[in-house]
């Protein structure tokens, strides 16, 4: 598809014995697409954003980056295309503790081989994109949970990245910090970023997702605009996942 970022065919990633994380996994991610995958603990989320995002290699199926079947590149031709292809926002923030914010956003830059000033430009841009222009000189432990979680954010942006995919980003968060991570990730999915999303928070994947991916055991069980899927889930298995998210 020439729209698409991503496209995955048949993905199955396996481990020891007979275990599969990923059971022939099928899904096409098209340029300014916000999708949200949800789904139990176990479910093969988190393994397939490794695989979305070339950290790790399936056992067996396709999948194309941008065009480009990237299943049997070595290792530095995949980072090539990682690298220049897609951004990541994990649980944990992954700052350097006695860097400045402005350098931590700078620092993946360092391996494009850009200069002090214009790494800091980068940075300075990024970093108030999401509302954090005046806390440049902050270093970690002078920020809220969510404003380091912002700074990580905009880490991922200095790269401009085609793809940014987020692995459950406010999960990590006090309940009074999680909303303006979510008003960040609102805003770029509204200005047209393309986004994989792994949360359970369901405001955001009613708000800002155009699509909703239930897995569980390994594989798609559903794919639906966001409120089709809140209002009437196909599976049972869904139904149940839900229930117990509302109910608490």
């Amino acid at each position: 598809m020439d729209d698409a970022i991503v496209e995955v065919e048949g993905l199955v990633k396996g481990f020891k014995g007979e275990v599969r994380a990923l059971d022939g996994v099928d899904l096409v991610v098209e340029r300014g697409d916000s999708v949200a995958i949800m789904g139990p603990s176990g479910s093969g989320k988190s393994t397939l954003l490794g695989l979305l995002g070339g950290l790790d290699r399936p056992t067996s199926g396709t999948l194309r980056f941008d065009g480009r079947d990237v299943t049997g590149l070595s290792e530095d031709e995949l980072a090539a295309v990682r690298n220049r292809v897609v951004g990541f926002v994990f649980q944990s923030f992954q700052l350097l503790a006695r860097t400045p914010a402005v350098a931590n956003v700078g620092l993946p830059l360092v391996y494009r081989g850009l200069g002090r000033a214009e790494r800091r430009r980068l940075a300075t841009e990024a970093l108030t994109s999401v509302g954090l222009g005046h806390r440049l000189q902050h270093r970690p432990s002078q920020l809220s949970g969510g404003e380091q979680q912002r700074v990580a954010i905009a880490r991922a942006l200095a790269m401009d990245p085609k793809l940014l995919l987020f692995d459950e980003p406010t999960s990590a968060l006090d309940p009074e910090m999680i909303n303006e991570v979510l008003d960040v990730m609102r805003d770029l999915a509204a200005a047209g970023m393309t986004m994989i999303v792994i949360s359970h928070e369901m405001g955001f994947a009613r708000s800002a997702a155009n699509r909703v991916v239930f897995m569980d055991g390994g594989r798609i069980l559903e794919a639906a605009p966001p409120e089709e899927f809140f209002a009437s889930p196909r599976t049972e298995r869904a139904k149940d996942f839900l229930s117990k998210i509302i109910s608490h």
